[in-house]
């Protein structure tokens, strides 16, 4: 399995000759090539740096075959697009482009006291790789790779060393951090490294377009 991070939320994910994209937003670089040769779409919630509409619209019309998986909101905003959007939330086991997904997690983090969370749908891939969105959400099985949330208005550091404790992943990549500049990212770095050190794993930040094989880490 190779995972492909193409900046801020998004992650392409490789098995074989299979291919989904994992929340393909307005920060994406790389996403509209990446969806031209996805096999599916995994949205998270709808937050515009997850979810393009247009982009995806576009890549669905260009591509019949092209389905998506996702949240309540996005699915009911994607309805005129029939069976090939797929509402999916907490504790559903579906079969999307021969990967087995698993998915945990109902709301986003609270971004405003007075204002109710919107819904968010975690995905875990193959039993491997799990990507949160915007939600710090512990699934109720191991997660070998965790694509961890580095920054986010919703988020303070001392919950990204939390969240780890608590996840306990293998390894971790982080995403979330296309709203960092380079001080930023080397503040985040740091705290991301060390966070992985305390329960002796390997977190790292990919630049985005950088791949890793699964099986070599």
């Amino acid at each position: 399995m190779r995972l492909t991070k193409l900046g801020h939320a998004c992650v392409q994910i490789t098995r074989d000759d299979r291919t989904i994209v994992i929340d393909p937003g307005a920060f994406s670089d790389g996403a509209a090539d990446a969806l031209a040769a996805a096999d599916a779409v995994l949205i998270t919630h709808e937050h515009f740096d997850h979810f393009d509409a247009d982009a995806l619209r576009k890549a669905m019309a260009e591509r019949p075959a092209l389905e998506v998986w996702t949240s309540r909101t996005v699915a009911e905003s994607l309805a005129d697009l029939g069976g090939r959007v797929h509402q999916v939330g907490h504790g559903d086991a579906v079969t999307v482009a021969g990967f087995d997904v698993h998915v945990y997690g109902e709301d986003h983090e609270i971004l405003h006291p007075d204002v109710p969370p919107i819904p968010n749908t975690g995905f875990l891939i193959d039993g491997q790789v799990f990507h949160p969105g915007d939600a710090l959400t512990v699934p109720a099985e191991p997660v070998p790779t965790l694509c961890l949330p580095g920054n986010a208005p919703w988020m303070k550091i001392p919950e990204l060393y939390a969240y780890a404790r608590e996840v306990r992943p293998e390894r971790a990549f982080v995403v979330h951090d296309g709203l960092l500049n380079d001080i930023g990212l080397t503040v985040m770095g740091n705290h991301v490294a060390k966070a992985g050190e305390e329960i002796g794993a390997d977190f790292q930040r990919l630049v985005p377009g950088t791949s890793v094989d699964l099986a070599d880490v």
